[in-house]
């Protein structure tokens, strides 16, 4: 390999391994790969056998791993920059007015050799490949379309970009930070609690509140609350039930996409899960995002340890409730814990004095949720909107008449009225329409 091209190898070498803070730009596997490519790369010219070889599998290891991504070696880079969690990160989004001066000169070091690396190209380490491997022409170099990023991710892209030195935009990171937050709940909206951890959920349910059609009042209700949450307003924890398939879980995740460039995440639970809510709660309070706590289908049975940590959480402890999180469930249950026509008490009854206030406290139990929010069956009338809507958005081409015709009829073959039963019909019809549109037989009806 030329002396040069060696010598430039070497550097970024050097500079890799001299990173304190945004050391895990060499532990995710673009990081690792690249690392053992500079390495064999740095070797490649000593006349070893096989070496040739060995520089190029390691560049297309590297390349897989990129291509699996979809990112460019510089596009990494900056991932790792705006979602790294270290000291100087975590202390930074907690808005404190003086991080300590020896924090903030290992980040402006740390800034300084990560736009080294941002500055290293596809062509560049094809030329060195070649060099080093004696190849004629350059190995494939891999250069996607860029994906496009949040809002805050491009602002804070293009404010370091306009640095010829990135650690003198060290203000700009601390304000970026404070923002919105640090390592997975930068790179994530949705998310799942599982055996104790919060996992990220990288490609959350798409789905928009334009394509939800009906529940106007509810809609509005929920909005208002979740901008209040936003706005860092009061806002209340929230019950949606009524009849299955009326669009009350869409409707939540539907938020998610609606608001996450304002800092919205939504922290999915399950039922089996609730008895962690004191510890999710407690991981999330400090964050600077909105979290909305989800439970899809809730109810209880009786002396649920679950029934018992939503409750603390829904009425408060000694502990402050923190002001940047909502739990929002649904359910198709008015009164979420099951009560048996044996559970209430007869005069002939020896056990419980006040067997009357336990029956309450369990009939209660959604009260304490602050805002409830009722979805009725739908009608004929609000069915057919809906297939209109979604026929409409997917677009399906049909006269007007044979398309109710043919959801009527689907309705009462199948689930009955609802958004569900109209999702799930618009899609039949959709493949239906496409498949004979490319000559295959239709399908039965």
């Amino acid at each position: 390999m030329e002396l040069h091209l060696l010598r430039q190898v070497q550097t970024l070498q050097q500079q890799m391994a001299s990173l304190v803070l945004y050391q895990s730009v060499g532990l995710e596997l673009p990081g690792r790969t690249f690392l053992a490519l500079l390495q064999t790369l740095g070797s490649g010219g000593n006349g070893r056998d096989g070496s040739h070889l060995d520089v190029l599998r390691a560049y297309g290891v590297w390349f897989s791993a990129l291509a699996d991504r979809q990112q460019t070696w510089s596009a990494y880079v900056l991932e790792q920059l705006l979602t790294n969690d270290n000291p100087f990160t975590r202390q930074a989004q907690k808005a404190l007015t003086d991080l300590p001066a020896s924090l903030t000169h290992a980040a402006q070091h740390d800034l300084r050799l990560l736009q080294s690396l941002y500055r290293v190209t596809g062509p560049q380490v094809a030329e060195w490949v070649q060099n080093a491997a004696g190849l004629p022409t350059a190995p494939p170099i891999w250069d996607p379309v860029s994906g496009e990023g949040s809002h805050s991710e491009q602002a804070i892209a293009t404010q370091l970009l306009q640095h010829a030195d990135w650690g003198n935009a060290i203000e700009d990171l601390i304000t970026y930070h404070q923002r919105v937050g640090v390592g997975q709940f930068v790179r994530y909206r949705a998310f799942r609690w599982q055996g104790g951890d919060l996992f990220g959920i990288a490609h959350p349910d798409p789905i928009s509140l334009e394509a939800l059609v009906g529940y106007d009042l509810p809609r509005q209700m929920l909005l208002q609350n979740t901008e209040a949450l936003l706005a860092g307003y009061p806002a209340l924890h929230v019950l949606l039930y009524g009849s299955r398939g009326s669009g009350k879980s869409s409707m939540v995740k539907a938020l998610l996409n609606q608001y996450g460039d304002r800092g919205l995440r939504l922290v999915e639970v399950s039922r089996s899960e609730l008895r962690d809510l004191v510890t999710i709660v407690d991981c999330l309070r400090e964050q600077p995002q909105k979290f909305i706590v989800f439970v899809d289908d809730l109810s209880f049975e009786e002396d649920d340890d679950a029934f018992k940590a939503l409750k603390v959480v829904l009425e408060g402890n000694a502990t402050a409730r923190p002001q940047n999180i909502v739990v929002y469930a649904t359910s198709n249950r008015r009164h979420l814990i099951r009560e048996f026509m044996g559970d209430r008490p007869r005069p002939s009854d020896a056990d419980e004095v006040h067997a009357w206030d336990t029956v309450q406290e369990k009939l209660s139990f959604s009260d304490r949720f602050g805002l409830t929010l009722t979805f009725e069956p739908a009608n004929q009338d609000t069915y057919l909107a809906i297939v209109r809507h979604l026929a409409q958005r997917s677009g399906v081409t049909l006269e007007a008449k044979e398309l109710e015709f043919r959801a009527l009829q689907w309705a009462t073959r199948h689930n009955g009225r609802s958004g569900r039963t109209a999702r799930q019909f618009v899609d039949f019809l959709q493949a239906e329409l496409a498949i004979q549109s490319g000559g295959a037989a239709p399908l039965l009806r």
